[in-house]
């Protein structure tokens, strides 16, 4: 019997993108999650998994042959240089300026970039300043 690892405990369990051109999308966010040190968890003809995003093209099972339109997401930076990394590769990697790095006024020392992915959705690297996690996430353990 195989187990399966997750890791869950931040504020949204997941979230699914479909859309229309799986290989362009796949190609960006690669580029960005190696970036950000995001593993790939899963990939296949009709999806890509990391985390808690799941991406898929319209024909996929789970996708209900809808595509989901355009979304904000958010990722988690280090600090402000893994921000302009993500900016600059994304940007390589088929991704569209949406707000070059730099300080935002949503908090202090919010520092942040957005590019829109292939799909149209909007992506942020966020980095909010010294801080410190409780955990890095919680990891959930079950039977297959």
């Amino acid at each position: 019997m195989e187990t399966q690892q997750l890791h869950r405990g931040r504020l949204i369990d997941h979230i699914q993108l479909v859309v229309a051109d799986l290989e362009a999308c796949r190609r960006f966010y690669t580029a960005v999650f190696d970036t950000l040190g995001i593993p790939i968890a899963g990939s296949g003809d009709d999806y890509l998994w990391a985390d808690e995003l799941f991406i898929s093209t319209a024909d996929s099972d789970a996708a209900a042959g809808k595509l989901t339109g355009y979304h904000h997401l958010a990722f988690q930076a280090a600090d402000r240089a893994m921000v302009d990394r993500f900016y600059e590769t994304g940007l390589a990697a088929g991704g569209t300026d949406n707000g070059a790095p730099g300080e935002r006024p949503y908090h202090p020392g919010y520092y942040g970039a957005f590019l829109l992915d292939p799909a149209g959705n909007n992506i942020e690297a966020v980095y909010h300043g010294e801080a410190k996690k409780s955990a890095d996430s919680v990891m959930v353990e079950f039977e297959m």
